[in-house]
């Protein structure tokens, strides 16, 4: 008769779940930081454009 030990692929589940979710934590902020960069790089009457001000661009990368 076999015997299956289940405990070791739960913990790989959980070293793995935190993997992904520093993955995913890792391209949401760099995401947020490129998108910063972008709309820093128009002028204000490009923002004003798309209904922004300078001051509303670390407001809304957040």
């Amino acid at each position: 008769m076999a015997v299956l030990d289940t405990t070791r692929t739960a913990s790989h589940a959980g070293l793995f779940g935190g993997l992904f979710k520093l993955v995913g934590t890792v391209a949401a902020w760099n995401d947020a930081r490129m998108t910063r960069k972008a709309l820093s790089q128009l002028s204000d009457r490009e923002l004003d454009d798309i209904g922004l001000v300078r001051g509303d661009i670390d407001r809304i990368t957040f």
